[in-house]
């Protein structure tokens, strides 16, 4: 009989485990009759734990606290927050907002000036003056501007809105590319809201909108638009980033520090099987069995299965406790598949690491992430590949 163990990843905790055993085992009973599935509880053992109640963690990013810890409050700025949080994934999103708006062409009286015409002969009198105007923020004025005038959906923009209206729009998605630019580039230095609305200002009026704070037409139309998922987006943002001190991302700063106890409980509870094992590792499980079966052989188990796991990562850039790049994987080492989701931005590579060691398998969840990273034991073809190559 097959035993096959089963470790979990970050974050899992009862009732949570009980489940995702109870899926995985339906799912590999479902391929081979007769196999025996060991789960690896280290969560309950060795996980991350917030021993003082979470008092690291600051108040909720969008709300305030009184004294005494007392309850969070609603923060007015978070809706602000959010629409900014959707211009920076897409600079452009007020422009098609508005162009939706807009109703069919109109026939104008001769010589007036098409709202059109006028918007984007000031962008081009903006970009002219180089990257200057928006220094505060970051480089790429220029070319930001030129993008703009040029952009399908301006054209639909200007007949929906008032040209101040217009300018601010505008202003706001020039800021927002520069912003979003520097975030692609990873750049440490962002400015904070009050520069960017400062510089916000600044190009509404070049674009001939009267002096006025950057907000007014930001939650009058923006919000009203898409205030809603907007709001969302950012609490799910919120969310992710509050993971850094919450124990889900714990489990892997403290495997990172102290995996010893982690590797022995696995090793332990392997020796203790009849062969053939096999080991099936999601994510931060992976690593631990990576990293238990590469220091000395244990010859029950004939397959390492990893699943969204940041083993190959971790080797490549140094930070694997049991393996040190360019080093290769020890003879002992059994047959390694890896399996990841090409959404999955938490499921790495290992078979031009690991030539002729590492057998590489994408599978689609039809999920983004970060919900890809938790699909894989809802995957049928997940278990097809499990049992097409246990031993």
């Amino acid at each position: 009989m097959t035993a096959v163990v089963f470790v979990h990843g970050t974050g899992v905790r009862e009732p949570a485990f009980s489940r995702l055993v109870g899926r995985v085992t339906a799912g590999l009973a479902a391929q081979r009759a007769g196999m025996d599935i060991v789960p690896y509880y280290w969560g309950a053992a060795h996980g991350a734990t917030l021993a003082a109640g979470g008092a690291s963690l600051p108040p909720r990013s969008g709300t305030t606290r009184g004294p005494g810890r007392g309850p969070a409050s609603p923060d007015p700025s978070d809706e602000t927050t959010a629409a900014w949080a959707v211009l920076y994934d897409d600079p452009y999103a007020e422009l098609a907002s508005a162009a939706a708006a807009s109703g069919p062409a109109v026939e104008r009286p001769p010589g007036t000036v098409p709202p059109q015409q006028r918007i984007r002969a000031l962008l081009t009198a903006l970009a002219a003056r180089g990257d200057e105007p928006g220094a505060e923020v970051g480089p790429g004025l220029a070319r930001a501007a030129t993008d703009l005038a040029a952009h399908p959906l301006l054209g639909p923009a200007a007949d929906a809105l008032d040209p101040a209206d217009l300018a601010v729009l505008a202003a706001r998605s020039l800021t927002a590319r520069l912003i979003a630019d520097a975030l692609d580039a990873d750049s440490p230095l962002v400015p904070v809201g009050e520069t960017r609305d400062a510089v916000t200002d600044r190009l509404a009026e070049a674009l001939g909108a009267p002096a006025r704070g950057a907000e007014r037409g930001l939650r009058s139309y923006l919000l009203r638009s898409a205030g809603a998922m907007a709001a969302r987006a950012v609490e799910r943002r919120r969310r992710v980033l509050t993971e850094a001190a919450h124990p889900a991302a714990g489990d892997i700063l403290r495997y990172l520090s102290r995996g010893a106890a982690f590797r022995d409980g696995l090793r332990t509870l392997v020796a203790g099987l009849e062969p053939p094992v096999a080991v099936v590792g999601h994510s931060l499980g992976g690593i631990i069995a990576l990293d238990t079966l590469i220091p000395a052989p244990l010859p029950q188990v004939g397959l390492l299965v990893t699943a969204g796991s940041q083993g190959p990562f971790l080797y490549e850039s140094g930070s694997l406790p049991s393996l040190e790049h360019p080093a290769p994987l020890p003879p002992h080492f059994p047959a390694w598949l890896n399996l990841y989701d090409p959404r999955d931005l938490l499921g790495y590579l290992g078979a031009e690491l690991f030539p002729g060691r590492v057998t590489d398998v994408p599978v689609d969840s039809g999920q983004p992430f970060p919900a890809a990273h938790s699909a894989y034991w809802t995957n049928p073809v997940v278990y097809r590949h499990i049992g097409d190559h246990l031993p």
